[in-house]
């Protein structure tokens, strides 16, 4: 069986989302709080991309 390993770091794209998000959710909607939403959404994007590379590199030097 393949052994799986969890990282406990936080990604910091994934950490700076959540804080655009709960500025979002401050807002009224409007123009403002869906650009911070697009940001976010960006923002995790890029995470999931660095999580991938992560692994991709990992597998790779085994």
């Amino acid at each position: 069986m393949a052994r799986m390993e969890i990282s406990t770091e936080t990604s910091t794209w994934l950490l700076q989302a959540r804080d655009f998000l709960e500025e979002a959710r401050r807002l009224k909607p409007g123009p403002a709080r869906n650009e911070l939403r697009q940001t976010a959404k960006v923002l995790r994007e890029l995470a999931k991309l660095e999580a991938k590379k992560r692994r991709n590199g990992r597998s790779q030097r085994r």
